[in-house]
């Protein structure tokens, strides 16, 4: 039985859980070498994703680290709340919760804030009554920049204007629809003196120093890295100099291409969540090596692949007579920065482009050191016991047999186009509930006061030196989530350390 503490904290309905990355100690020290230089990248790029997130976000999280770095004059009440309302901050990335794309504010009044700021001496520049009204919209008023992702803004509503994120600024979709994107996934679009303008993130432009400490970073990693890693991770770098499409192709191809490396490392602009048109790239970095005894468990899945896609219940001419590359790897995380973390996957599988996945096939990927209960209720018919509404699964063949139903018909309609059959599947299942059914749940679910989403801490690596060489990787667990965040904002504002990972010596 492990012991180890894993639960650490609630933060409202978050659960924080330390990760531990089992087996690090005993690799190679070359691969731990390269599990430090990934990590170092990955924590050089963390700053890139708050500032997508909102373009406030960095400003107002240097106040109140500072004010949590300088704490001891503070009055307590208000430093509860101020650590409270931080450290989902630094959960969610800034202030929109993770789940509802809403935003959460800080229950202080303007003045105690700004006597908070006074004591711990952490107005610099300005003065903490200018700064405080300056931010005092983000912190304190739930409907300034409501929601970070708002995809039905209501009629005659803009996706963009209404959407608090960073992606874009000043533009509108009419506006898009008389511009061809050159960069869709890694630029901000921005309206300037009439003309939309893309901001590329590469070398020499937006995010330029941190994508030149990650790629720095990533050089230093490539004299540890396997040939196969060794090849994707120089794609990479070119795409971060250059930006374009082409490149960004390549580096797909390259990495779902190593098969063989037991460390990897997803770094760059990957999942379009964020962005109401599904287009920008959020930014994220993940660090992993392979745990060879897990995955051997669902490597006997993944060699199957082509029994079960043989067996699906969709139509034959839907099935792919031959499946490609479907790579399934158990591993262990030593880092998830970005858009990965610390709200956390279970599970990857890339790359999204779908003409590589069909060419070269992808990486499906398990997480296997971060755990987080998933609950699937499946019903065929509803009972009432008590004033509790439950669904039962009475019959499981003839549920066996609706699932399968489903999945051909959902197949079928990707199979064929068939886009008046999808809008009817989804306004008939997908859009309409019952707001009283709706209100029992919430009510019972509040009630268990269950977390509704997880957080970790993520291991902690110390290089040791001798004679200016890499002797040695400890790892080794914060089990605190203020401890972790302070020292990553420490790293990311140290020119010096983003630079050279010598400096954090």
């Amino acid at each position: 039985m492990d012991r180890r503490p894993c639960l650490l904290e609630r933060v409202d309905h978050v659960a924080v859980v330390q990760v531990y990355a089992d087996g690090f100690a005993a690799l190679p020290l070359r691969q731990k070498i390269l599990v430090w230089h990934l990590y170092l990248a990955a924590l050089a790029g963390r700053d890139i994703y708050y500032d997508q997130r909102h373009a406030l976000n960095l400003e107002i999280r240097d106040l109140l680290e500072n004010i949590l770095r300088h704490d001891s004059e503070v009055a307590p009440d208000a430093l509860a709340e101020i650590r409270r309302y931080t450290k989902l901050f630094w959960i969610n990335t800034g202030p929109y919760n993770n789940l509802t794309a809403r935003k959460f504010v800080l229950n202080l009044t303007r003045d105690a804030l700004v006597e908070a700021m006074v004591a711990a001496g952490a107005a610099s520049g300005a003065s903490p009554e200018t700064l405080v009204d300056r931010l005092a919209p983000m912190l304190f008023d739930p409907a300034v920049d409501a929601v970070v992702t708002n995809k039905m803004p209501g009629h005659g509503r803009d996706i963009l204007l209404e959407s608090a994120n960073n992606l874009y600024v000043g533009v509108t979709m009419a506006a898009l629809g008389r511009f061809t994107e050159r960069y869709g996934l890694n630029s901000r679009l921005v309206e300037r003196d009439g003309q939309l303008v893309e901001e590329v993130y590469r070398v020499g432009g937006k995010y330029d120093r941190e994508i030149r400490a990650i790629v720095r970073h990533l050089e230093d990693a490539l004299p540890y890295a396997t040939p196969g890693m060794a090849d994707s991770l120089r794609a990479l770098i070119r795409f971060y100099h250059t930006g374009e499409e082409a490149d960004r192709t390549a580096y797909d191809i390259a990495w779902v291409r190593d098969l063989s490396s037991p460390v990897d490392t997803i770094n760059g602009f990957v999942e379009v969540y964020m962005d109401p048109r599904g287009t920008k790239g959020a930014w994220e970095a993940v660090v992993y090596y392979v745990n060879e005894e897990k995955t051997r468990k669902i490597q006997t899945l993944a060699a199957n692949a082509q029994w079960f896609e043989d067996h699906m219940p969709w139509e034959p001419r839907f099935r792919k007579p031959e499946v490609i590359g479907i790579t399934a790897k158990a591993i262990e995380v030593v880092v998830e920065t970005g858009d990965s973390g610390p709200v956390t996957p279970i599970g990857i599988n890339l790359p999204n482009d779908q003409t590589i996945r069909e060419q070269y096939g992808s990486k499906s990927l398990s997480l296997s050191n971060v755990s987080e209960a998933h609950e699937h209720t499946s019903a065929i018919e509803v009972r009432t016991r008590d004033g509790k509404t439950y669904y039962v699964m009475t019959d499981p063949a003839a549920f066996r047999e609706g699932v399968g139903r489903l999945l051909a018909e959902v197949q079928r309609i990707k199979g064929e186009g068939d886009y008046e059959a999808a809008r009817t599947l989804f306004e008939t299942y997908g859009v309409h509930f019952d707001p009283a059914l709706r209100d029992e749940v919430v009510a019972r679910v509040d009630a268990l006061n269950l977390p509704s989403y997880m957080a970790i801490v993520m291991p902690r690596l110390t290089p040791r030196y001798e004679r200016e060489e890499i002797v040695e990787v400890a790892i080794s667990y914060p089990l605190d989530l203020e401890t972790q965040m302070l020292e990553y904002s420490a790293f990311a504002r140290d020119a010096d350390v983003l630079a050279t990972p010598a400096a954090s010596r």
